[in-house]
């Protein structure tokens, strides 16, 4: 009798002290508010991309103290300092990118000009979380996911019908200006030339598609 207890009460030892290790490990694992998180190239993009749609759903607009980053949750808060001078700017993730020479972000060109990177084009940065809307994940931080997407609607019936001609496709709700549409989607994969791939094959197949990176 004494016996079974004694294992009981040490198996539950054992389980709050696995609980308190995974929520240490969550901690570490969770980027802290304030404290940078990443360093390398920035680049700013600006009169060539003004009033074009940005991963978010929005406009991009070159005056707006915003920024594309590949992985960061949308409407992260981020500040970004040059390195060179020390200057320092805010700015709102609602775009993905840059894709191009390990660069990290790409900033507006109002963010460009409040760190003076306009005529450099590009600069060494340090970026530091200032507010997101979920806690950010350092594992997430570094992984891509990119998918096809083959089709938006307004409703969610258009959508899945349409879904349902397509092997593998599925259904995501997103926000385009204020109002809610439906995006039908094919496959998710690690990076870009897999999803190309997966593009091309539906092309052949009279489907066609452009690649999008997958938030976070």
């Amino acid at each position: 009798m004494r016996s079974a207890m004694n294992l009981r009460i040490t198996l539950l030892f054992f389980f709050l002290g696995m609980m308190v290790l995974s929520g240490c490990r969550s901690q570490r694992d969770t980027v802290r508010t304030g404290t940078v998180f990443e360093r390398g190239e920035a680049s700013w993009y600006g009169p060539g991309f003004h009033g074009q749609a940005t991963a978010n759903g929005e406009r991009y607009d070159q005056e707006a103290l915003t920024a594309a980053h590949r992985t960061l949750p949308f409407d992260t808060v981020v500040g970004v300092r040059n390195l060179h001078n020390g200057k320092k700017v805010v700015v709102r993730i609602n775009d993905r990118g840059p894709y191009a020479n390990n660069r990290i972000i790409d900033l507006s060109r109002a963010a460009a000009r409040e760190i003076d990177m306009i005529q450099s084009g590009i600069a060494p940065v340090e970026l530091t979380i200032l507010r997101s809307p979920v806690p950010v994940q350092r594992a997430a931080i570094a992984r891509e996911l990119f998918t096809v997407q083959v089709a938006s609607f307004n409703t969610r019936q258009e959508a899945t019908a349409h879904a349902r001609s397509i092997r593998g496709a599925r259904v995501a709700e997103g926000r385009v200006q204020g109002q809610t549409v439906y995006r039908v989607y094919v496959g998710e994969f690690r990076n870009q030339r897999d999803a190309e791939r997966q593009r091309r094959r539906l092309s052949r197949q009279g489907i066609n598609g452009f690649v999008k990176q997958v938030q976070n």
